[in-house]
């Protein structure tokens, strides 16, 4: 039988899905959810590191996160155009891998790379549901599929809200996973020209957006996303924490 995924994460370079919301992924493993990252592209146009040095850094991240499959669609780094061929291209482990909720970079953002990510993901997975259109994987055709839902994650700017995370439980794993990307973080004794990532700041920041996340929910950390559908139930119960939390 195919790996079936329960969550896949998709992120325009290694890094961004540890950057914005690995601490969710580490939590839905702990949790014996099956989960999974797919990066557009190797990164190879970032100011630090290289191509090679990010792909070992991401293998180490998502060992600290618990991914159980990893994968790079090889796109061009600052040229990653929503187009039939790339589309085709996110389409296919959307469809291999069948997940039930799909996440994405939100739609809006600096770095035009993401904001081309975000659309990218949204098309692949609606276009994944229709039978007419063919991919391949491994020389046989795959079956349409579509998941339930798709979650945006926010990188640079603002974001509606529509889900917090409780993230406070793995939140010393999800740095982990951010400082597994030591060529891109801060590093006083790197010879190399800085980058907003590699400023201090940056991580102050990562742990702030966590601070003001967890705040809306009541806990010490949390990550959110956002959703453009409905979010439905039959039972409005099952929306409230087991636990009750002090607000």
């Amino acid at each position: 039988m195919d790996l079936e995924l329960d969550i896949l994460a998709f992120g325009a370079h290694p890094d961004d899905v540890e950057f914005s919301c690995s601490g969710t992924m580490t939590l839905m493993h702990r949790k014996g959810l099956k989960t999974g990252i797919v990066d557009l592209t190797r990164g190879e146009l970032g100011t630090r590191g290289s191509a090679h040095i990010r792909t070992r850094e991401s293998q180490n991240a998502s060992k600290i996160m618990g991914v159980t499959v990893r994968k790079n669609l090889g796109l061009p780094d600052g040229n990653i155009e929503v187009n039939q061929k790339n589309i085709l291209k996110a389409m296919a482990p959307i469809r291999e891998y069948r997940p039930r909720i799909v996440i994405a970079p939100y739609h809006t953002d600096r770095h035009p790379d993401h904001e081309h990510c975000s659309r990218l993901i949204r098309e692949a997975v609606y276009y994944a549901g229709l039978r007419r259109i063919r991919t391949n994987s491994n020389g046989e055709q795959q079956a349409q599929f579509r998941p339930e839902m798709t979650l945006y994650y926010r990188q640079s700017g603002e974001m509606p809200v529509s889900i917090v995370v409780d993230i406070t439980s793995v939140f010393d794993e999800k740095m982990q996973a951010v400082y597994a990307y030591a060529s891109q973080v801060y590093n006083p004794k790197a010879k190399v020209p800085d980058t907003i990532i590699s400023r201090p700041e940056f991580i102050d920041n990562i742990e702030a957006h966590a601070r003001v996340d967890g705040s809306r929910i009541g806990v010490k950390y949390g990550e959110a996303f956002y959703c453009s559908s409905p979010i439905w139930s039959d039972n409005l119960f099952a929306l409230i924490p087991q636990q009750p939390r002090m607000m």
